[in-house]
């Protein structure tokens, strides 16, 4: 018997094809959707019937819900939804195409939101479950180069942030994950830039567009433990809130919301001086 059924966009690559092994090996269940139905011949081979199925564009949002339900339907119950898929988007954001923008939020921001969506209803039903987000440092710290990435992830981070307030009540837990640099193939494989424009060579964005490029520059972060990390966070209650992956991660993030604070704490004053007086 498995243990627990999990459901996993985006598991063609990636964290979602090494969590959907992992999951595997160990007797889980796992529901995974993905935009080439043969990615995963292989698992299917091996683990047959707790390997189910289903292909899915996330910017298909209509086909989202229908693939949620018909999920749930077949499964009978679902432990635990991870929202997975997703790209990088990099380039000033004067260089990206309109099409490319669209996309982009489509992806990252209105796929994933209408995912969680759909879950909900049926995760209330059965009395519970875990939502687990994937995330990146990037939907806390910002750079250079990735501002409609930027704007993807601290879109979903915002909304799964009130979201978990409120479906608390019912037993539905949440958990953003911020992982730093992975060695898979979202840098070099998945990452999408916009059209170089000339007057943003030398600029900081027009470095973020090297860096990228440069293939001897390699993430420090393993994979594989770091799937090991988000599936154990499910076991947790409660539920961390945020699950931070990678030195550069947790660098970049404690530096953001270490100068973010220092700047908010400095305008107590002002921010005080704007009430309207006791009892008026």
């Amino acid at each position: 018997m498995f243990r627990k059924t999990w459901f996993i966009t985006g598991a063609n690559s990636g964290f979602g094809r090494l969590m959907a092994e992992q999951l595997l090996s160990r007797g889980d269940r796992v529901a995974a959707t993905l935009r080439k139905m043969d990615a995963l011949d292989d698992l299917k081979t091996r683990y047959g019937d707790n390997l189910w199925l289903a292909e899915l564009d996330m910017t298909d949002l209509s086909r989202v819900r229908s693939v949620v339900d018909r999920a749930f339907t077949e499964l009978g119950s679902i432990d635990v939804i991870v929202s997975n898929a997703g790209y990088g988007l990099f380039g000033a954001a004067e260089e990206l195409t309109d099409e490319q923008v669209d996309h982009q939020l489509a992806t990252n921001l209105e796929g994933p939101i209408r995912l969680i969506r759909s879950a909900l209803p049926h995760l209330r039903a059965q009395g519970g479950g875990r939502i687990i987000q994937i995330s990146t440092f990037g939907g806390q710290a910002t750079l250079p180069g990735g501002s409609l990435y930027h704007a993807g992830k601290w879109g979903i981070e915002g909304f799964c942030d009130a979201v978990a307030q409120e479906v608390a009540p019912f037993g539905i837990d949440m958990t953003i994950v911020e992982p730093g640099g992975a060695r898979t193939n979202f840098r070099f494989g998945s990452a999408r830039v916009g059209p170089a424009l000339e007057a943003y060579e030398n600029t900081p964005a027009g470095m973020t567009r090297k860096i990228l490029a440069d293939t001897s520059r390699l993430p420090i972060g393993d994979p594989a433990k770091m799937v090991e990390f988000i599936i154990e966070s499910a076991n947790q209650h409660p539920a961390p809130r945020r699950l931070v992956l990678g030195s550069d991660s947790y660098m970049m993030i404690e530096r953001a919301l270490s100068e973010r604070l220092e700047a908010i704490r400095a305008q107590k004053e002002i921010a005080f001086s704007t009430d309207l007086p006791p009892g008026v």
